[in-house]
């Protein structure tokens, strides 16, 4: 019905209550039969005030809504076949305040809602996610760290307060006995402390001009390389370096690296057998499975030369790519393969070469990456902002390094050479 047909049923069903009512004579009750009309009068009268509230509501909603063309549906298809389909569907859906609007930009994405806030589409989480693979993917060392998701934004693992491998040490204070038959069992408590990550925001602004948006292969070929690349490259920068205050704690400033002291006599600036010898050494031996070398390129060089043994029983430390059935791209030294990486610190100092076994590195992340848009960070100069956000932590499970049952030296999944200068 429409708004003027349903104020005239109104007005009716309120005079037929009335007239009922009036019929009453003065003293007395309705009868049975006069209450049952009366309600029902009264009934169809809350509902047409409803149904006309919500006739009302709908007639101000359309006069107040804007002309708005709709390109395509595609809502059927596949959300969006590429990032930069989406973002270029989002800057004409600013730049035409919403006249000219892809449906997809609206239509639910899984579990997963579009929304438009503060001027900015969320770019859909397929994507997102591909860009969270990619990161993994253009990084030598992410994939090799224990990963552990994050439901908060701050996690607390309680860890096994184990520095020592003497008995009554182990698993944080768990000993085991030999009981005589009959006799009471003793009893052991370990320990633990709490390991707490925290999700640190890690972002990448990117200002994009309206002539690059118009060439848009160029700009989604620029994102997935360099967005990823980048973002990956401080993560693991973090990993190996990172201060621990506001970002991960990399393992070189942790309690638990072992430094080894160099040769006697050792050259400023070099690399030596003893040094590697003495490396694997203090490495444990259930974390040598997984561990590898990463050092300096600079270093490499010098690993070319680095022998064992004497005379006709000498033998290379180390077998480059492509050598001695060696297929892999990277160099194997003590059977782990030697990675040079950017992060690995100038050659004769600390940091220079490592062999570190990065399971026992606990990365955390908090969900999947996140990208934004906005046109209005920088709509004086004709630009689009697109934001890309990765939230994570990570640290090393070992806190100091570890004393064997029987020996002095100290052990350690992260090892690197003191100063050679």
């Amino acid at each position: 019905m429409k708004l003027r047909e349903l104020q005239k049923a109104l007005a009716a069903a309120m005079d037929a209550a009335t007239a009922i009512d009036a019929a009453v004579p003065s003293g007395q009750l309705m009868t049975a039969e006069q209450r049952t009309e009366f309600d029902t009068h009264m009934a169809t009268v809350a509902t047409l005030k409803a149904d006309i509230a919500r006739a009302e509501q709908l007639a101000t909603m359309q006069r107040s809504a804007p002309s708005i063309e709709v390109v395509a549906d595609h809502s059927a298809e596949k959300p969006w076949g590429s990032m930069f389909e989406q973002l270029n569907a989002i800057r004409t859906h600013a730049r035409t305040r919403g006249a000219v609007t892809d449906p997809r930009l609206m239509a639910a994405l899984g579990a997963n809602e579009t929304v438009d806030a503060e001027g900015g589409f969320l770019v859909a989480p397929e994507y997102s996610a591909t860009l969270w693979r990619r990161t993994y993917d253009t990084g030598t060392m992410l994939a090799r760290c224990f990963q552990q998701p994050m439901s908060s934004n701050r996690l607390v693992i309680p860890a096994v307060d184990e520095d020592s491998r003497a008995d009554g040490s182990r698993w944080g204070g768990i000993q085991s006995f030999y009981e005589a038959e009959a006799a009471t069992y003793q009893g052991t408590k370990p320990k633990f402390r709490p390991m707490t990550l925290v999700a640190h925001k890690l972002t990448a602004l990117i200002y994009a001009t309206d002539e690059l948006l118009d060439d848009g292969p160029a700009f989604r070929s620029y994102c997935d390389s360099v967005v990823p690349q980048e973002l990956s490259f401080r993560m693991e920068d973090n990993i190996f370096n990172g201060p621990g205050a506001g970002a991960p704690l990399g393992f070189m400033k942790s309690g638990a690296l072992v430094s080894i002291a160099k040769d006697n006599n050792q050259t400023a600036a070099t690399v030596t057998s003893g040094n590697i010898f003495g490396m694997w050494k203090r490495m444990p031996s259930f974390c040598r499975p997984d561990s590898a070398w990463f050092i300096n390129q600079e270093a490499e060089d010098q690993l070319w030369n680095l022998t064992r043994g004497s005379g006709t029983a000498v033998e290379l430390l180390y077998t480059g790519p492509g050598e001695r059935g060696n297929n892999s791209s990277y160099g194997v030294m003590m059977g782990r393969p030697v990675i040079p990486v950017e992060y690995a610190a100038a050659l004769g100092t600390p940091g220079d070469i490592v062999l570190a076994s990065l399971s026992q590195y606990c990365l955390a992340t908090r969900g999947e990456a996140k990208v934004d848009t906005s046109i209005h960070v920088a709509f004086l100069t004709g630009e689009q902002a697109f934001r890309w956000q990765l939230r994570h932590d990570g640290q090393p499970f070992w806190k100091k390094p570890l004393t064997p049952k029987n020996g002095t030296a100290t052990l350690s999944p992260f090892v690197a050479i003191a100063q050679r200068s």
